[in-house]
């Protein structure tokens, strides 16, 4: 356990950024398993609305550092190429 005031300062803004940092995370799940469950009705207009919904948050994340740049990019990409795929 932390004993300095600092230490204990440090910990308890570790708990909150922790706390943040899970239910962004969560909530960007939430919006991939939304265009993930639309991809797989096959229906490409709910798709691309529930990805028009989750693309802004999973950037979101992504500035916010709970997700690497790069990640989120290439989830927007494969997400975008998939929906695309649907209608060909």
């Amino acid at each position: 356990m932390a004993n300095t005031p600092s230490a204990k300062k440090a910990a308890r803004k570790i708990a909150r950024r922790t706390a943040t940092n899970k239910a962004r995370r969560s909530r960007v799940r939430t919006y991939l398993r939304q265009v993930e469950e639309a991809i797989a009705s096959g229906d490409q207009s709910a798709a691309a609305e529930a990805f028009k919904v989750a693309q802004p948050e999973i950037m979101r994340a992504a500035s916010k550092g709970v997700m690497h740049a790069n990640t989120a990019s290439r989830k927007v990409s494969r997400l975008n190429a998939r929906i695309k795929a649907l209608g060909a």
